[in-house]
């Protein structure tokens, strides 16, 4: 037997067992302190190491492990063939399984989980946490964006299963297109209803993560596992979650825009059920903003430092300044904004990890940070002016009538560049053969 099989920590909790240690891997980094700081100090202490809680400590323990049931169902697929598979899948999604004759037990497993919302879901509350959501300023979902953005290129965990795929390089109008498409749609009402189209697509999605899964731990090896956790593991897809929900309408409260309580919680129920769709363990699943907020912190800190893969992928997205003169004014006030608004949004450090090994390493990221910062602000305190004025509750419900605004336009934008490449629709069936190991990126 493989040390992979045998590995002590390789194993799924159930409520009651001791917590495992967190990986080796999984120490804080100063790299990822300033962004923390700015989007949690007003309701929690923020260290440079997070103070260990009942939930950063069952954070810690999963990473070791993926999402249960789909991992399972992944296996099955490979065991009876990845098409047969695929269509027992859609065809459940879109009848029941009891349509599906003679499914495999761990697809009945899945929908099990599907099929039947825990008793903490609130119907109610999940729409006002959706609305709320939408409400928050465009400032604030630049912040999220951002920081997803940068957790994608420059964490260590992500950033690796990213670039192993090699989806950024070799697909990215795709990728983009799928990414935007998805977080556009899960903004509509009703969008996790059972029969929504909305929560067929999070189930794919959600079955490429695991085929994802499943193919880098048989490309990685045994000893990736022992230092590093597993990839995507469920620790991740929460704290991905958590960060989504809260960061906006956190960066909206820090810059003039207050919320209540209250209205944090509604916002993470919203996120915490469509976590539960995406295969996160219920009990990892935090029930208030505070208890989230505290398994952010430590998701953030111990995020990592850039591996391999960001020089390759940074590189592939800025070869056009390749044959620049950085010296060259016009160049540096193209790139300069741009990295101005990230550096507000995310942090200068972590612009300068992302871009330390191509041409724009040496952009000035000053003043266009701080202009950034005064936008963001005035958009915001705007938006809270808004809210002061009759009919705001009003306003915040016509806002929500269907797609986030912002992600709309988004989707549009990446709708065009893939019609470019010939790119049409999003099927979420990109890894379907993933599973059998990820063949390794042509450019390393």
């Amino acid at each position: 037997m493989s040390a992979l099989e045998t590995h002590s920590n390789d194993y799924y909790y159930r409520p009651g067992m001791p917590l495992r240690p967190p990986p080796p891997r999984a120490v804080a980094s100063d790299l990822w302190y300033e962004p923390r700081k700015n989007m949690l100090a007003r309701w929690i202490e923020v260290r440079p190491v997070p103070a260990e809680t009942p939930r950063t400590r069952l954070m810690a323990d999963h990473l070791w492990q993926g999402d249960e049931q789909m991992d399972a169902v992944v296996a099955a697929f490979r065991r009876i063939g990845t098409a047969a598979g695929r269509r027992m899948l859609e065809l459940a999604l879109e009848h029941g399984i009891e349509s599906v004759e003679n499914p495999p037990p761990e697809l009945v497993t899945l929908f099990e989980q599907l099929d039947n919302p825990p008793e903490w879901y609130d119907p109610d509350r999940w729409e006002y946490g959706r609305q709320l959501w939408i409400n928050v300023s465009t400032a604030g979902k630049l912040a999220m964006g951002v920081q997803d953005f940068m957790g994608t290129f420059v964490g260590a965990e992500v950033a690796a299963a990213t670039g192993a795929t090699g989806r950024f390089v070799n697909d990215p109008y795709r990728r983009n297109l799928e990414t935007a498409t998805w977080f556009r749609n899960v903004t509509v009402a009703g969008g996790m209803d059972r029969w929504s189209p909305v929560f067929k697509d999070t189930v794919r999605v959600r079955l490429m993560h695991s085929q994802v899964r499943a193919g880098l731990r048989k490309s990685w090896g045994d000893e990736h596992f022992a230092r590093h956790g597993n990839p995507i593991s469920n620790a991740t897809m929460m704290g991905a979650a958590v960060t989504f929900g809260i960061s906006p309408i956190c960066f909206d409260h820090t810059h003039g825009r207050p919320c209540t309580d209250a209205q944090l919680d509604a916002v993470m129920h919203y996120w915490a059920y469509i976590a539960y769709v995406f295969g996160v363990a219920d009990e990892l699943i935090p029930r208030t903003a505070r208890e989230g907020m505290e398994m952010a912190d430590y998701m953030v800190a111990t995020a990592g430092v850039a591996p391999e893969w960001t020089g390759l992928m940074a590189g592939a997205a800025t070869r056009r300044f390749a044959g620049a003169r950085l010296r060259d004014r016009a160049t540096i006030l193209a790139a300069a904004p741009a990295l101005g608004l990230l550096a507000y949004f995310s942090s200068a450090g972590l612009v300068r990890a992302l871009l330390d090994s191509t041409p724009l390493r040496r952009v000035p990221i000053w003043p266009w940070d701080r202009i950034v910062g005064a936008a963001a602000t005035f958009e915001v305190r705007l938006r809270a002016l808004d809210d002061r004025l009759p009919g705001a509750e009003g306003r915040m419900r016509w806002r929500a009538r269907g797609y986030d605004p912002a992600w709309r336009r988004n989707t549009r934008i990446a709708q065009a560049l893939a019609a470019r490449a010939g790119i049409q629709g999003t099927p979420y069936d990109q890894h379907d053969a993933t599973a059998d190991g990820v063949a390794r990126c042509p450019m390393h």
